[in-house]
């Protein structure tokens, strides 16, 4: 296949899943323990006897959110292309794959890569259902891919808060073709940094799998359901503005621990999260290392690791692509982030346009089709 586009942050969010997946496919003494569709007070909602709600089927974003227009320009606009209201009939355009590679094609996207229900596994808040809830969805979206292995890549997604765990879903989903898995952000985690974590970074080296992290949010969730008023509409202002950034983190994280040095194998991609932020980063993180922590025993700088072993995507981002030359261009991977609204479906050649038209041409190529291509082996 030719490739000219290629979104390298795509998302099936739960509630465009088959409203039984979880039920119908978990062992009986984990059946009552899964997510399932009800009805709520806006319609159709997913939901878990534990109390969760996962949003509204063929609702607005990852939590599914009512639609309410005029409240944000982007979902209005994916409403004008019938998403929603699609939705509300049961006809899941994200979740079937002959929809969804329409949806493809009224962007002019050729492929896309497919981050997972990270964010939904974590409400269930019940290590057993949640690892199960994973296992289901991995096998789905293997699956899922078949219909069109050369537009769709689906990353598998890790069960959290068991390391080990995590390790063999490694393995497992390897052995099934995947390229790649995606494990969850969370303020509950553990950082980085800590040793626990030695063992999945083992089983990314050996499978050779690349490992994505997703934005997370830069309020604890705690927080933010104890704030009312002004003053929520001024926290999901800053957190909105600051999300991206709150995986430097982790990047930051993962170099002081050597993990880029001990595991050579070891890749990472962090999805959705802009770009501007990283040069400071990658120069930061250089700094520091020469004048204080020479005793961590890098053979590299940090920013070489970086352009070794990291990727980043980003949707739309001006500052960003005014700085690759300090963070090199093979790092960068442009994504629609469909069918997320703060994305740019169904207008990715009008955003295109807006941020890389100061660029030669073959510069453009590489982050929005070639450096994806590669990465994911579409291209070689």
């Amino acid at each position: 296949m030719q490739y000219k586009r290629i979104s390298a942050d795509c998302h099936l969010d739960m509630i465009w899943l088959p409203p039984d997946l979880f039920t119908s496919q978990a062992p009986r003494d984990l059946k009552d323990r899964m997510p399932f569709v009800g009805e709520g007070p806006n319609g159709k909602e997913w939901v878990a006897k534990n109390g969760a709600s996962f949003g509204l089927v063929g609702g607005v974003g990852s939590a599914g959110r009512l639609y309410e227009p005029g409240k944000q320009h982007r979902a209005d606009r994916m409403a004008e292309a019938g998403l929603y209201e699609d939705g509300k009939k049961g006809i899941r355009r994200p979740g079937d794959p002959d929809l969804r590679a329409k949806e493809l094609d009224r962007d002019g996207v050729d492929a896309e890569v497919i981050y997972g229900v990270l964010a939904a596994a974590a409400k269930l808040a019940d290590a057993d259902a949640s690892a199960e809830m994973l296992r289901i969805y991995n096998d789905f979206i293997i699956d899922f891919c078949k219909h069109y292995p050369d537009r769709m890549i689906g990353l598998a997604c890790l069960p959290f808060g068991d390391v080990e765990a995590a390790a063999r879903e490694v393995h497992r989903v390897a052995k099934m073709g995947v390229k790649g898995v995606e494990l969850s952000c969370s303020w509950d985690m553990q950082p980085m940094w800590h040793p626990s974590w030695t063992p999945l970074w083992q089983a990314i080296n050996e499978t050779q799998l690349p490992l994505h992290f997703h934005t997370f949010p830069s309020v604890d969730p705690k927080l933010r359901a104890e704030v009312k008023g002004e003053s929520l509409l001024a926290l999901r202002y800053s957190s909105i503005c600051l999300f991206q950034m709150t995986l430097g983190n982790i990047l930051t994280a993962l170099m002081g621990a050597a993990v880029f040095e001990r595991f050579p194998n070891f890749r990472v991609v962090f999805g959705e999260s802009g770009i501007g932020w990283i040069p400071y980063v990658l120069d930061r993180m250089d700094y520091e290392y020469q004048d204080q922590y020479r005793e961590i025993k890098l053979k590299l700088l940090p920013s070489e690791y970086w352009r070794r072993q990291c990727r980043a995507t980003f949707q739309f981002d001006r500052i960003g692509t005014k700085l690759i030359e300090d963070m090199g261009v093979e790092t960068l991977m442009w994504g629609s982030d469909y069918p997320h609204p703060d994305g740019i479906w169904p207008d990715s050649s009008e955003y295109i346009a807006k941020q890389f038209g100061h660029l030669p041409a073959d510069v453009t190529h590489k982050i929005t089709c070639e450096n994806a291509g590669k990465f994911y082996g579409l291209i070689n």
